[in-house]
């Protein structure tokens, strides 16, 4: 008996199959927008001391 594929999954293993580098290049991908090195507290906090308080609407003209 032959085990049920989607037609999903078909076409996925097609595209890899003609796609090689497309994981690769999906891995990429993610670690160029979500992948990031992990925050420094130390410089995080310097960062934030070091911050100039703005004015509470900066748009209002003071003639």
């Amino acid at each position: 008996m032959a085990m049920y594929e989607s037609e999903i999954t078909q076409f996925l293993k097609t595209l890899k199959q003609e796609h090689p580098s497309l994981e690769a290049e999906q891995r990429q991908g993610r670690a160029l927008l979500w992948d990031k090195t992990p925050i420094d507290l130390d410089e995080r906090a310097r960062a934030d001391a070091s911050r100039v308080a703005q004015k509470p609407y900066v748009y209002a003209s003071q003639d």
